[in-house]
């Protein structure tokens, strides 16, 4: 039987960690893989996390099982995190989740359930997986142009890429800090994704993976609140990964907001069957950590500090690389880098400069161009910005 099994090729993110790792030289550098990095080049536990997770485990009296949608305390301060105390109260419904990836998952089986017929939208580039997902599902998808020719996000033309775009049809969105390119909409954009919205009757999905680490906690959660108060339907997948460094601990969020209670629960219903048919019951000991931290004022702020450090510390990392990639060109081209967000950009490199990098340089970036910008370090930002530069010059 395992003969007529297909051959897939690796994931590309993947090689390229499996290929930093066996690259003997000390001076590597991995712009590739998606973790937040300290100055050190160590991916550091946050300390709101080792506390909370030290009282947890002393205080844990049973492993019984949560309830198949998931643990009621992280369920409620979570939802609290990403929508506020009061919005929504009476149509939202959450899900538990095995990470960003399984609340993705979760969501598409949702969509599908409700609209056999579906489209999904996504945006050109995307996080690559929401592509395989949907083909490994058998979900209809579709690519729409997002960015302009300066790698800003280019709403207007977005929107007109729509164009066949169905009610019920699901259009994906990034809630901040867009993957791989940083590019996020402004409040007009915002604002204008939700008009379109309510006009043609798409239904808006927000992967909402790096909470915080934009423009902070409020501003990062204005574009998912705005949609939010203006439509019916509302999706969000939701991780914790990046937010919390809770990589290998697999915390994350499906959550919907449905046009009343009634649906709402219906909605409940359903993700509490998917749960049930996928994995049943998702890890408790990462989402008891994230439930600690959001509950207790003290654990909460520092958390907040952190993060807030982490934000501070990869726009300054941002700024440096600019202003070194602006010395080593004699131009101001990779200004927009100040202009993104979050933990990624895209660099215009083709795939025989990026092998280059790789194999003479030990520079290790994804295929697509994109880096990671908390890769960085203030040390290695000159021999990068130079080595970078000169595989760019024509």
């Amino acid at each position: 039987m395992l003969r007529a099994l297909p051959h897939h090729s690796e994931d590309k993110i993947i090689a390229v960690m499996a290929a930093f790792q066996a690259d003997p030289r000390p001076q590597k550098l991995d712009l590739g893989v998606g973790v937040y990095k300290d100055s050190s080049g160590a991916v550091p536990i946050f300390r709101a996390v080792k506390a909370a997770e030290a009282v947890n485990q002393a205080g844990e009296t049973t492993k019984v099982y949560n309830r198949f949608i998931g643990y009621d305390r992280f369920l409620d301060a979570a939802t609290a995190l990403v929508l506020g105390p009061k919005l929504a109260t009476g149509r939202r419904v959450a899900s538990q989740t095995p990470g960003g990836t399984a609340a993705v998952h979760a969501l598409f089986d949702l969509a599908r359930i409700a609209n056999p017929d579906l489209t999904v939208w996504l945006t050109e580039p995307t996080w690559p997986n929401h592509a395989a997902i949907l083909q490994h599902r058998g979900i209809a998808h579709r690519s729409v142009a997002y960015l302009d020719n300066q790698d800003c996000a280019d709403i207007p033309t977005f929107l007109a890429g729509l164009d066949g775009v169905h009610p019920g049809d699901v259009v994906l969105l990034h809630g901040c800090c867009h993957n791989p390119s940083g590019a996020d909409p402004d409040a007009d954009g915002w604002a204008a994704l939700a008009a379109d919205a309510e006009a043609r009757g798409w239904v808006p999905m927000i992967d909402l993976a790096y909470h915080g680490m934009g423009d902070g906690l409020g501003d990062d959660a204005a574009g998912v609140r705005f949609l939010v108060e203006r439509l019916p339907e509302v999706f969000v997948a939701v991780s914790f990964s990046k937010t919390f460094g809770l990589y290998r601990d697999r915390v994350g969020l499906a959550l919907v907001t449905a046009p009343n209670v009634a649906l709402a629960d219906r909605t409940g219903q359903t993700l509490t069957t998917i749960n049930r048919l996928t994995y049943s019951f998702a890890p408790h000991p990462g989402a008891a950590i994230v439930a600690r931290i959001l509950e207790e004022p003290d654990l909460r702020s520092d958390w907040e500090r952190e993060l807030e450090d982490m934000r501070t510390c990869m726009q300054d990392l941002r700024l440096r690389f600019a202003e070194a990639l602006r010395r080593e060109t004699n131009s101001n081209r990779f200004d927009t880098l100040l202009r993104q967000r979050g933990m990624f950009s895209r660099l215009p490199l083709d795939l025989k400069a990026i092998e280059r990098l790789r194999s003479e340089q030990a520079i290790y970036i994804v295929d697509d161009g994109r880096i990671n910008v908390a890769g960085l370090t203030e040390a290695s930002i000159p021999g990068a910005a130079a080595s970078i530069a000169k595989e760019m010059r024509p």
